[in-house]
């Protein structure tokens, strides 16, 4: 089925929170998208990750890129690049525990790299409705999105001890630190996942 196209959107006022590291999640083995490395997929242009990136860089105080390889390709971004310390592709835990690991800000925005479409106030809605919780994460009419994350580098030791018991789902780590989910009511295109070949086909302009 052929899908909508979702253009730039309007410009509008954001304000980088400073307490706040953004991280681009693109360590997977994209075995939906053949095996290719999902982030260096080209999507008008672009590989997919930068896409993320122009969005997600105004809203936080700087960025990094969680990736297990071509990592020098990720490097000609101009931000850092960290790989999992827990090998075999041990999923997006394992990436969220290394850079929480990596970096000075208290908090951690995650973001996969196959979500180009994220909205420019992604980071100011999780903020300001995190309250006392240690995490947050995104959920809209169609379904969660756990990978899109604000924690506190406080869930490090606990995010340690889930993945050494050999857990690795997100969702479930999230409960056990009694995170919260935050709606978003926006278009649902903001949150779409580019998985597959077919859906990458879908989304690029000028067919």
């Amino acid at each position: 089925m052929k899908r909508e196209v979702l253009r730039p959107m309007a410009a509008q006022t954001t304000i980088a929170l400073t307490d706040v590291t953004g991280i681009i999640l693109a360590g997977g083995r994209g075995s939906r998208m053949g095996g290719e490395d999902k982030g260096l997929m080209m999507l008008n242009g672009q590989p997919l990750y930068q896409h993320v990136l122009q969005r997600l860089q105004p809203q936080v105080a700087t960025v990094c890129i969680s990736a297990n390889r071509n990592q020098a390709r990720y490097q000609q971004s101009g931000f850092p690049v960290i790989s999992d310390h827990i090998p075999e592709y041990a999923g997006p835990l394992a990436g969220m525990l290394t850079a929480l690991q990596a970096i000075t800000t208290p908090w951690a925005l995650f973001v996969s790299c196959d979500t180009p479409f994220i909205p420019q106030h992604l980071a100011q809605q999780l903020w300001q409705q995190r309250g006392s919780a240690s995490a947050v994460w995104v959920r809209n009419a169609d379904r969660d999105h756990p990978t899109m994350t604000l924690i506190h580098r406080q869930a490090i030791e606990k995010l340690r001890d889930f993945l050494q018991r050999g857990d690795r789902k997100l969702m479930l780590f999230l409960a056990e630190i009694d995170a919260k989910a935050v709606i978003f009511s926006d278009d649902p295109l903001f949150f779409t996942n580019i998985n597959t070949l077919e859906d990458l086909q879908n989304y690029q302009e000028n067919k």
